[in-house]
């Protein structure tokens, strides 16, 4: 396992069926990079793979809220690079922030707040994290400075502004 980091990144490309006709990727598209995002630095940074968690355990997280807000369109085979970090968590939900930027991280795309619940498939219901886990969630649990995913917002629109 890598050294345990707080804000985690990877880069993807924009894919032509993930677009819409004017070659921007399709709103509903941006989620679904998000989550692969996600997916993809929690197993190379953490050792944490969803997947293998369900199948041997069966327990896993599963989606329970997201907000996000789109601020520039991803284009048609653009490379963009995603960061994303734990925020909030209890004894059973994780509160995790991304943004996608362009391939520099000069221009941010997009930014969404995710809820996550620790999910018993077996049982179809709440699990509470071990504290193998809570150990990990405590070590990497990076904070914003905003309450609200509107503060948080405006927060990084003002930053935006600073920086051009």
């Amino acid at each position: 396992m890598s050294e345990l980091l707080n804000v985690l990144e990877s880069k993807t490309k924009i894919r032509f069926q993930d677009c819409d006709p004017f070659n921007h990727l399709n709103n509903g598209s941006y989620t679904n990079y998000f989550m692969n995002h996600r997916e993809d630095v929690l197993m190379k940074h953490y050792d944490i793979d969803i997947y293998k968690m369900a199948k041997q355990h069966g327990k896993s997280w599963v989606s329970s809220s997201n907000q996000i807000a789109y601020l520039k369109p991803a284009f048609l085979m653009e490379t963009v690079t995603f960061e994303s970090q734990l925020i909030h968590f209890t004894d059973s939900e994780l509160h995790v922030e991304m943004r996608m930027y362009d391939g520099d991280k000069s221009h941010l795309k997009a930014i969404i707040w995710s809820g996550f619940v620790h999910f018993n498939l077996l049982k179809q219901k709440r699990e509470i994290h071990t504290e193998d886990l809570m150990q990990l969630f405590e070590n990497v649990n990076n904070p914003v400075n905003a309450f609200t995913f509107e503060e948080r917002l405006i927060q990084m629109k003002s930053n935006l502004v600073k920086e051009t």
